[in-house]
């Protein structure tokens, strides 16, 4: 057996019984403070609504080991199973051309891929998302999600991965950072057409109408210095009863999208705190520092892909007896995730510090104690747990556990 074969399997090993120890952590805590809901949040939220949110999340916890699983299972034919050389040898005696082969070759990858995910995706909305009374989502609209993501996958897809397949063959030793400027350039791009060509493809955006709460809104953008092309409101109830708001954009695209569910969820200065946490992300340039530090870690990876497509043992390792950039490419992204699993901490600590600013924003500009109750509501109508196990949580919450958002909010209140 190759030696590089030894280490991918050793660090699959690690990353998925990580995933199943972390797992095993979350239920038994969760389980374990079903009983009795948080002193903190006692007066919003019921004793059964905190015991179906520990079950959702028990529920949850348990479908996404079993993905982790299939994940695994999926990724060893695809490598050492032979799968990715069988494509390979497929693409090779239908196409000569060179980038038409690569370019075949990785989205016939990616289809199976996605093939292979639709059961588990399928149990999540109509068997668990179901039980728990959230899914809203018809056969037919989940089958019409997929036909459109697939479609604008290949529409904006195809055309960047052409174009970094004839980079790698063709732009020399720098090829990879070739690759970067235009990988760069691809993601501004859908970041500036997703607002207004994307989006509207799954779901229907109409002007917020209420008057009053327009007119608030538009006092707390006067106050936070954003100008935004627009406040829309989502017709996410079409899927799911799950709630949120966000923005969208940049420059001249730049949307204040609320789903439905959540204004008719939310008091009006409820909502008002709930936009000014997500404004203070803006306004504290938190997304420009993601997307730099995303661009960074793409320059880093794009030079180790350079560095591992001219090594015999990177593709032997994993499977793949045909050296190809293609195939360098397809390996690259396929492993990346498990080499790099125990690095998702720091992801999630970075995120984490990130959403502590935008509630200390969000107190400034609005007030803590609304934010607070809009926190207890968004927390129980989406079946969020309040108790989750703190080592679970520091590797995958992107957001702080609910008390301690809660503590720190109540503590800008005495002025703390």
């Amino acid at each position: 057996m190759e030696p590089f074969t030894l280490v991918f399997l050793a660090a699959l090993a690690l990353s998925l019984g990580t995933r199943g120890w972390l797992a095993f952590r979350q239920i038994r805590h969760v389980r374990s403070h079903r009983g009795r809901v948080p002193e903190d949040f006692a007066s919003e939220i019921s004793i059964e609504a905190h015991q179906k949110a520990a079950d959702y999340t028990t529920a949850k916890t348990r479908l996404g080991f079993a993905h982790s699983v299939v994940d695994s299972l999926l990724l060893l034919a695809l490598t050492l199973g032979g799968g990715l050389q069988w494509l390979w040898g497929l693409w090779s005696g239908i196409l000569s051309e060179p980038l038409a082969r690569g370019v075949a070759f990785i989205v016939a990858t990616t289809v199976i891929v996605s093939i292979a995910e639709i059961p588990l995706a399928a149990y999540k909305v109509f068997s668990l998302e179901q039980r728990f009374g959230f899914n809203r989502m018809t056969p037919g609209t989940f089958v019409a999600d997929l036909a459109k993501q697939a479609a604008v996958g290949a529409v904006l897809g195809i055309p960047i991965l052409a174009l970094v397949l004839w980079l790698m063959d063709r732009a020399g030793d720098l090829w990879w950072l070739y690759a970067w400027f235009a990988w760069m350039a691809f993601n501004l791009l859908v970041l500036a057409v997703y607002p207004t060509w994307v989006a509207p493809l799954f779901n229907k955006f109409s002007p917020l109408e209420d008057p009053e709460l327009r007119e608030r809104i538009e006092r707390l953008l006067a106050r936070c210095g954003f100008a935004s092309r627009g406040l829309f409101v989502m017709d996410g109830s079409k899927r799911s009863s799950h709630g949120n708001a966000y923005f969208t954009g940049f420059g001249r695209t730049k949307r204040i999208v609320f789903f439905d569910t959540l204004i008719s969820r939310l008091k009006g200065e409820e909502i008002e705190a709930v936009l000014a946490h997500e404004l203070g992300h803006f306004r504290m340039r938190h997304v420009v520092k993601r997307i730099a530090w995303t661009f960074a870690v793409s320059l880093a990876f794009l030079w180790m892909l350079g560095y591992l497509m001219q090594q015999e043992w990177f593709f032997t390792g994993l499977g793949m007896e045909s050296p190809s950039t293609a195939g360098a490419l397809q390996l690259f992204v396929l492993v990346l995730p498990v080499f790099t699993f125990l690095l998702q901490p720091l992801i999630s600590m970075y995120s984490r510090r990130h959403e502590f600013e935008a509630d200390a924003f969000a107190a400034r500009y609005s007030q803590a104690s609304d934010l607070v109750r809009a926190l207890a509501k968004l927390y129980r109508d989406n079946a969020s747990t309040l108790t989750p196990d703190p080592l679970h949580s520091a590797f995958y919450d992107s957001h702080p556990p609910a008390a301690l958002r809660v503590a720190r909010l109540r503590a800008s209140l005495q002025g703390g």
